[in-house]
């Protein structure tokens, strides 16, 4: 395909010698890899480094010709008079575009340095399709190794390899990223923070399963990083640590930091906080839960990896959980926390079958966690699970992301069906916009009473497939119409359509379904809050 040249305005400013581009998933989000990159730039790699890197960011949804573009504008006119390098962050979610936009940039601008990092391209390097079209790819960590190749790719001696193994230094060595937030940043992006990496379990479905054990940073560096971000306006934080709990002392002066910031707290703001933590599920002594309960409603959400209730499966996979804790600690937090509890199962594990999943997803549901975030198992390149491959018979997509497609106690048939499921559960019951609808057809006895909540929405979900052919692209009403049609089939009208009504009214939007029209009123009534409450779950959902 043929590149047409661009040209330039004339500039005063010499062009970046370093870009650091990624494509994220959405907006909200903001690259703490890449801006872990730039922070350590000056300190690994000599003064002034910084000073000649900038950042880009876009989306999964951006066409990559408009990619090169905005790159092909920030790197200035070629030839350029210096080296220039562009470092790409690669992930699972953006393989496939960021492979296309390397192809283009390479076209358009052979002299340009590419240097690949990142999760995905940091096993089974050689065997990506990507690969070829960097000139360095640094596996694993990258806050030092980046910068030494900057050095030597600008003033030499240049590397004699192209993959270069990511050298893993001692915490207190690597520079905090976090004023490379801008004030944009804090304003309209959710901050990605931690207080630790990595991970001393051994779950081989996750990369962190390749982990010795999990570093913690020197915690008064963190706070003082989190409390100045707090000054300059930051009130939304994820913390991406994998095992938040682990360490009860470290977790509990976080939550203190946040504690004091508090409306009404001394010295705090009457701005509302958000926070976001993952949490290991069976671990909550009393401390943590005495601090937990402190917190209003909708400043806290876990995200709580359930996985599997399946004891054979978690031994199978080396996953060390207690089932019975994780369910007290669950049913603790919804009983006595305002948190919000976001719980995550996996389908498609090796040995799993339907049945045993439904088990768990009926366990959980009964529990009554906020959402139940379905997961579609994926081969993460260099995921120890792959040694369970032919025994347990599983098949994935070659080409990124990698998800399951049938495994030896799970037909492609059911796999896809239970896609389907996952998307019209999201769309349901993870919105948030029927909570009086959704009781109707998972727990009234007119609906297919010798089934389990598990099976009656699987049930829906094939008669909804058969009736629009499509997950995506569904609105609100259609949905509202669909259970309408579906419920009012099985259960008396009025009782479908008084549902449906509230949660409509509830939910604010305005358009007039077919199962409503005479029954909404003129204006809708003022439910602001409700409204908020909605649109904030929907958003925390998005994130995650």
């Amino acid at each position: 395909m043929a590149i047409m040249p661009l040209t330039f305005p004339a500039i005063a400013a010499s062009p970046p010698q370093i870009v650091l581009a990624t494509l994220n998933a959405r907006y909200i989000h903001a690259s703490l890899g890449l801006r872990y990159l730039l922070a350590n730039l000056d300190r690994h790699g000599g003064s002034g480094l910084r000073a000649r890197a900038v950042l880009r960011e876009y989306t999964t949804a951006r066409p990559p010709q408009a990619v090169l573009a905005d790159l092909l504008e920030t790197l200035g006119p070629t030839p350029c008079a210096v080296p220039q390098i562009v470092g790409f962050g690669v992930y699972i979610w953006n393989v496939t575009q960021t492979t296309e936009v390397l192809r283009l940039l390479k076209m358009a601008r052979p002299d340009v340095k590419v240097v690949l990092g990142g999760p995905q391209v940091s096993h089974e390097t050689n065997q990506q399709a990507i690969t070829p079209w960097a000139d360095h790819v640094i596996t694993g960590w990258g806050d030092v190794s980046f910068a030494k190749l900057c050095r030597a790719l600008l003033h030499g001696p240049p590397p004699l390899m192209k993959i270069i193994a990511g050298e893993q230094p001692d915490l207190a060595d690597i520079e905090l990223p976090y004023g490379e937030y801008s004030d944009a940043d804090l304003a309209h992006r959710l901050l990605y923070v931690e207080a630790s990496r990595g991970c001393p379990f051994k779950c081989e479905f996750c990369l962190s399963a390749l982990d010795k054990t999990a570093w913690g940073f020197e915690l008064n560096r963190v706070l003082t990083a989190l409390e100045t971000l707090y000054r300059r306006g930051a009130r939304n934080f994820k913390f991406v640590d994998r095992t938040f709990n682990l360490k009860t002392d470290n977790a509990a002066r976080i939550l203190q930091f946040f504690l004091d910031k508090l409306p009404g707290a001394p010295g705090a703001t009457p701005d509302r906080l958000f926070l976001h933590f993952e949490v290991i599920p069976d671990h909550l002594p009393e401390r943590l839960r005495a601090m937990l309960t402190q917190f209003p409603p909708g400043v806290v959400q876990l995200e709580v990896g359930v996985q599997t209730f399946n004891s054979t499966v978690q031994q199978t996979l080396s996953r060390q959980q207690n089932n019975t804790a994780t369910e007290a600690n669950l049913r603790w937090l919804l009983k006595h926390s305002h948190a919000h509890l976001h719980a995550d199962l996996i389908f498609g594990l090796p040995g799993e079958t339907l049945q045993s999943f439904a088990d768990g997803f009926d366990r959980l549901l009964a529990i009554g966690p906020h959402e139940i975030q379905l997961g579609m198992l994926k081969r993460l390149r260099g995921a120890p699970m792959t040694r369970h491959t032919e025994v347990h018979g599983m098949h994935f997509l070659p080409e990124a992301p990698y998800t399951v497609q049938q495994t030896g106690v799970v037909d492609a048939v059911t796999v896809q069906r239970f896609s389907r499921f996952a998307r019209y559960w999201d769309l349901l019951a993870n919105s948030g916009r029927f909570p009086r609808t959704l009781p109707l057809l998972l727990y009234r006895p007119e609906c297919q009473a010798d089934l389990s909540p598990f099976w009656r929405f699987l049930v829906f979900s094939d008669w909804l497939w058969e009736c629009h052919g499509t997950t995506h692209q569904l609105t609100p009403e259609q949905l509202l119409n669909a259970l309408f049609d579906y419920l009012s089939a099985r259960l008396p009208c009025d009782v479908v359509r008084q549902a449906l009504l509230a949660d409509y009214i509830t939910s604010g939007a305005r358009a007039n379904p077919r199962a409503l029209q005479g029954l909404l009123p003129r204006t809708a009534p003022s439910n602001a809050k409700v409204a908020q409450a909605l649109t904030s779950r929907q958003v925390r959902h998005q994130v995650l």
